[in-house]
């Protein structure tokens, strides 16, 4: 039985997955929490926050040419930080997808239950968690083909939501012929109607919404010629999220009071509801649950394949390192998946309040993901610049002050999660987990195992 992945994802898969990522929950439903906060100032949140993510994809895009590896920032923070920093990475970042999957599964159990209001939600997180697992089952190549189409769905929906509200905004369609322009970015209190304050408060919410773009790393593992692949992709970050977050929330804020989109609706279903076009709104519940799947397809997928590179590399148990004759990590993603049915248990005791607890916590662990990427990067480069290396083509630009600017904007990031009382939470639970994975180290001794591990492959 072979021990490899298998290298069959193309430039196409690869691509999607990337914007899969971006355009998930995070958009269709956690972005109503960040225009609470924010108001219309939300747009320089998404922006400022999206050339942050551009900074973190190119260093770690730099990596991954160089090194496509399954594990991809695990194993560069254990190579180039330590076994420590890549035990505790790899582990934090499998903890990350499991939440994420559990906050996407949430999001597709809220929308059909609007739907089936008789039903619970937790039959349809279960259902989310059976479909998806038994895509991620089957071949790599499914699991990419699948995604793409997942994606393209939401990429058509939102650019046709764009080009409608443009129409709107201008040209009065759908409005009996009044445009409604864009007075309605200002006129509710300005720009910044809780002040600079506000805004920086909604940094929390924009990285979890971004947070799964990474996955582009995890990928190159099993992507034909990364070396073409991975820069496509990663380059294509900055202007997905001009698009489909920042253009999307601009015509939505234009067409209707940013005070009228409701806290746990999404505010896309809000602004087509409101326009009178029901028809809009049950087809933006439809992509909702899409785009929900489609990032639950993608946790799923990286959270099994770090927990094979973990197992690699003697930091899980070795049970999880093994594929089937498709190359299909089979025991990781059970076990991936084992845990995500938790999510059916919190949707049963917790049904309303599931999305939100999650999307607060897991902001702390994308922080400590990216924070890693850039450290690592860090190291890198000054490991190539004392072998007198010069850097591949696609490297990060004006290193190393981009990334020293990136790594403050993170430490501000959580800074913010300890003053807001909403997600505070965040750093109690984050701090309890690094502090876990702190003892399971000491304890199982990780170091010997790990030294061990790379010992007998050499």
């Amino acid at each position: 039985m072979t021990q490899h992945l298998q290298r069959r994802l193309t430039p196409r898969h690869i691509t999607f997955m990337a914007l899969g990522m971006a355009i998930g929950a995070g958009l269709f439903l956690g972005s109503a929490d960040a225009i609470k906060l924010a108001g219309p100032s939300v747009l320089f949140a998404y922006l400022f926050g999206g050339v942050m993510i551009f900074i973190i994809m190119r260093a770690l895009g730099e990596m991954t040419v160089r090194d496509p590896v399954a594990g991809s920032f695990s194993v560069y923070a254990r190579r180039y930080l330590g076994p420590f920093a890549g035990y505790v990475t790899g582990w934090n970042y499998w903890l990350l997808m499991v939440g994420v999957g559990m906050a996407e599964a949430t999001a597709v159990g809220a929308y059909m239950n609007q739907w089936f209001p008789d039903w619970p939600r937790w039959i349809w997180v279960l259902g989310s968690v059976v479909m998806i697992g038994g895509l991620n089952l089957l071949t790599v190549k499914v699991y990419g083909e699948m995604e793409f189409w997942f994606t393209l769905v939401k990429v058509v929906t939102v650019l046709a939501m764009i080009a409608g509200g443009l129409a709107i905004i201008f040209l009065g369609w759908g409005n009996g012929g009044q445009a409604t322009g864009l007075s309605n970015l200002w006129s509710h209190g300005g720009w910044f109607p809780h002040g600079l304050v506000g805004m920086v408060l909604a940094l929390p919410v924009v990285v979890f919404s971004f947070g799964g773009v990474e996955t582009v790393g995890i990928a190159a593992g099993e992507a034909a010629n990364p070396e073409r692949t991975i820069p496509r992709a990663v380059n294509s970050v900055l202007w997905r999220i001009l698009i489909f977050y920042v253009g999307s929330l601009f015509v939505i804020m234009a067409i209707y009071p940013w005070t009228g989109l409701g806290e746990h609706r999404s505010p896309f279903v809000t602004t087509f509801a409101k326009l009178g076009i029901p028809q809009a709104a049950g087809l933006i519940h439809f992509v909702v649950i899409t785009a929900a799947l489609s990032g639950f397809n993608s946790t799923t997928f990286s959270g099994s394949r770090m927990l094979f590179s973990l197992a690699g590399k003697g930091q899980a148990p070795a049970v999880f390192n093994r594929v089937n004759e498709q190359g299909v990590p089979v025991r990781a993603i059970l076990a991936t998946l084992a845990v995500l049915l938790l999510a059916v248990l919190f949707n049963y005791l917790l049904p309303t309040k599931v999305f939100g607890m999650m999307m607060s916590i897991l902001s702390f662990n994308t922080v400590w993901t990216w924070s890693m990427v850039l450290l690592a990067h860090y190291s890198f480069r000054r490991r190539l610049r004392e072998r007198g290396e010069k850097p591949a083509g696609f490297r990060l630009r004006w290193w190393p002050f981009t990334g020293i600017v990136c790594l403050a904007f993170l430490g501000f990031v959580v800074v913010m999660l300890g003053v807001s009382p909403d997600t505070r939470v965040a750093l109690y639970v984050g701090a309890g987990w690094i502090a876990l994975l702190s003892v399971a180290y000491k304890v199982f001794d990780v170091r010997h195992r790990i030294m061990a591990g790379e010992r007998a492959m050499a």
